[in-house]
């Protein structure tokens, strides 16, 4: 159960702007935490930004002026809160260090939640592959650690739009109508879930004692299915049978040497995720750990 009861925790928001750190203050918000978001000055002047701000403020969010490369205004926002959230992208996830270092300064912050939200950086099989897209949340997880920082990791695999709405068709924005690659044996299984629902679960564990320098799993029976389970439902659905066409590993692996960066990116991931001979087994050993019940809604 999630702890309840008593004031409720400042929460910090870093990437605010961006699509998940909107679900992050929206959950935030809905919690009942007095919310604050850290904007890097130029954001105010953009048009669809300062619309965006405009509509926290009335929301109740407290707009904070600084950025991860001015150290001064990070400890400033520091003083004024309990937890804080990162959501920045992936090629932005070096610099937390800063932050790392003003958390470190202030001594006086209870939860820190890395820019993490997918697969287990300590975990995920990458054959040296991802460009140290993973080896560099794993350096930021380290730099936490030693300096002994309160945290919690969330490891939540593929938010839903991504990859899912095109039955995971490199490419493709949507479903295809005629023919279909299955990658592998199609049957290992991956997780997708919701934006909206991580988000909900990060503000859920940043209060609970059982989440405290941990990692949570976000592994929802309901929203773990194969590439064979997703094809079987859209068939089902629109009544048609798809032509298969698999491919192996090995053709998958010359795929991702053969594409330019970052182009294949999206193989990399559907590698890591379904067609690694340890994508399979590390998938089931984390489904099988215990669950938090760390909401109620």
């Amino acid at each position: 159960m999630a702890i309840v009861g008593g004031s409720r925790s400042k929460v910090l928001v870093i990437g605010a702007t961006g699509r998940f750190g909107q679900e992050l203050v929206k959950a935030s918000l809905a919690a009942g935490h007095p919310t604050y978001a850290l904007v890097r000055e130029p954001t105010f002047s953009l048009a669809d930004a300062s619309l965006l701000l405009r509509s926290f403020s009335a929301s109740g969010v407290t707009l904070l002026k600084g950025s991860l490369q001015d150290f001064p205004s990070l400890l400033e926002a520091l003083k004024q809160v309990d937890v804080v959230v990162c959501a920045v992208p992936s090629s932005q996830v070096l610099e937390q260090k800063l932050l790392i270092r003003a958390i470190k300064h202030a001594g006086r912050i209870e939860r820190f939640i890395p820019s993490e939200f997918g697969a287990d950086p300590d975990k995920v099989q990458t054959l040296e592959m991802d460009y140290d897209f993973y080896k560099k949340k794993a350096e930021i997880r380290r730099c936490i650690e030693k300096e002994g920082i309160p945290h919690t990791y969330i490891s939540c695999n593929f938010f839903q739009r991504y990859l899912l709405p095109s039955l995971v068709q490199p490419g493709l924005k949507t479903p295809p109508i005629d023919k279909v690659t299955i990658f592998g044996s199609g049957n290992v299984q991956a997780v997708f879930v919701k934006e909206s629902d991580v988000a909900t679960f990060t503000i859920c564990a940043i209060d609970d004692t059982r989440t405290l320098n941990k990692v949570l799993y976000l592994r929802p029976s309901g929203n773990v299915y194969s590439q064979n389970e997703l094809t079987e439902i859209w068939e089902v659905k629109t009544g048609k049978k798809l032509e298969k066409i698999h491919v192996t590993e090995e053709q998958l692996l010359k795929s991702i040497h053969e594409t330019p960066f970052p182009s294949n990116m999206d193989l990399f991931f559907i590698y890591s995720a379904f067609q690694s001979k340890l994508a399979a087994r590390n998938l089931r050993g984390q489904i099988h750990k215990k669950q938090l019940d760390i909401c109620r809604y």
